[in-house]
């Protein structure tokens, strides 16, 4: 026989542990959750990702994809080639000596049959895209904390 409890209107067969375990499991979950439906990531995993300052040194057209761009970036203590989407809203000459940040940790890629030795970062709305730049010009290789 299962009875009911009158305070919370649950019954004693534990039915509303079970719905409060639930409730608190989801919660917890909906919290890893952004607004979007994006994971959250832990301050640990952020840790990981190596942001710095590059001084483009050249830059080009893919001449394999239409909306890459081929660059040349110093770092300091090396040399890298990124490319970026970047060709439909930045002419070449336009970029070079420019100040840019790039995720320096990122695992090598081939896009478009050219090697991306790292990633700039960009802000992008209403159809635009903004390369993040310092404010203040730095030293290349700088790292962006």
């Amino acid at each position: 026989m299962i009875t009911t409890n009158k305070l919370t209107g649950g019954s004693q067969d534990g039915s509303l542990l079970f719905l409060l375990g639930s409730f608190c499991y989801f919660y917890r979950y909906r919290r890893l959750l952004s607004r979007k439906g994006i994971p959250m990531i832990s301050i640990d995993d952020f840790r990981k990702v190596e942001l710095k300052i590059a001084t483009v040194k050249a830059a080009e057209p893919h001449p394999n994809a239409d909306r890459l761009m081929v660059l040349q970036v110093d770092l300091g203590d090396e040399q890298r080639q990124i490319c970026a989407g970047i060709r439909n809203h930045y002419a070449p000459e336009d970029l070079i000596g420019r100040q840019i940040v790039i995720v320096a940790n990122l695992e090598t890629a081939k896009l478009r049959g050219m090697e991306s030795q790292g990633m700039l970062l960009a802000a992008s709305d209403e159809g635009r895209v903004i390369i993040l730049t310092p404010e203040k010009s730095v030293q290349a290789g700088a790292k962006v904390s």
